[in-house]
């Protein structure tokens, strides 16, 4: 497997979530090939008080108690929360029984810890990791512009095309939830890479994968297994898929091996303003207008090679020697 080399420094702006949990645990297994250098959660799939807790959770339960995790923004730029307990459950992480996080919440509003990380590391240095609605990345753009031309890339999870919407008939849940935020990003000029619905819903955890896991016979591999128990539940019933989606994860895939990925850069732009397709992602897929690429928009993956991945990492927890 061709891997990056170096680790990438990145911050993960999360709104956990069993799919956002995975892609913590994925990244914080892989530290020759990511430095997480903190968490900031975002009002989501479940309200802020929930997504900061379980960001807490999931670094206790990978053995990574040094990560620092800030709250940042509990409400979308302009519009009413909207969250998923329908699909992640109460607590965001039904599933597993977890236990309350000793891990401090630090003191710092996320929003101040994205834009101070990225001022003060060399240009180009961070990457952001965004596995919710964009609220905390456009309040950054928003309260410091000059963050911009420093931030090295943005992955991050959202959006669709040939799937279209999952909480709309047009709309991806997390561009949805704060569209206007979704606008700001997507037109920021910052290099992007955007895993949409399109992809994710390839990465499907098969009886098989999820019994992989299991085979773990580890605190990490349990509870990931027991969450996609909880979580594929809705797939199953409103796709007639085969397993649950694990969205996020192809976030922190993609950031150690590209290669199980394929896409093109295309121009996509978000709709703010239709009652109908509001937070679509309009994506120029096929080329069609003159509007410039803003983004590498993926379509595939290798299913296997991701698995693989995945269940190689999360063997690896929980890591030891940290405090």
């Amino acid at each position: 497997m061709e891997i990056t080399l170096g680790a990438q420094k990145i911050i993960i702006d999360t709104d956990p979530g069993q799919d956002d949990a995975v892609a913590i645990l994925l990244a914080l297994a892989s530290p020759d090939e990511i430095e997480v250098l903190g968490i900031t959660a975002v009002a989501g799939n479940v309200p802020l008080s929930l997504t900061e807790k379980n960001a807490r959770i999931v670094c206790e339960l990978a053995g990574r108690p040094d990560i620092p995790v800030y709250a940042g923004c509990d409400r979308p730029l302009k519009r009413k929360l909207v969250t998923a307990e329908h699909v992640h459950g109460k607590t965001g992480l039904d599933g597993p029984e977890l236990p309350e996080p000793k891990i401090k919440l630090q003191e710092k509003h996320g929003v101040d810890f994205i834009i101070d990380t990225i001022l003060q590391q060399p240009e180009n240095s961070i990457s952001l990791c965004p596995l919710g609605p964009l609220t905390n990345i456009a309040s950054a753009i928003l309260k410091q512009p000059k963050i911009v031309s420093r931030i090295k890339k943005i992955v991050l999870m959202g959006g669709a095309y040939f799937e279209v919407g999952n909480i709309t008939p047009a709309a991806e849940f997390n561009i949805f939830v704060d569209p206007d935020a979704a606008k700001i990003v997507f037109e920021a000029g910052i290099d992007m890479v955007v895993m949409p619905l399109d992809v994710t819903h390839k990465a499907l955890v098969t009886e098989k994968r999820n019994e992989a896991f299991r085979e773990l016979k580890s605190p990490v591999g349990i509870a990931v297994a027991e969450m996609t128990d909880f979580f594929e539940r809705f797939d199953k019933e409103k796709y007639g898929s085969s397993g649950a989606p694990l969205h996020d994860p192809c976030v922190t895939a993609y950031l150690i091996d590209p290669k199980i990925f394929s896409g093109k850069n295309i121009n996509v732009e978000i709709e703010t303003k239709s009652e109908l397709t509001l937070g679509m992602t309009v994506a120029d897929w096929w080329g069609v207008t003159d509007r410039k690429a803003n983004t590498f928009f993926v379509g595939d993956l290798d299913s296997d090679k991701f698995f693989s991945l995945l269940t190689e990492r999360l063997g690896r927890l929980p890591i030891s020697g940290y405090d």
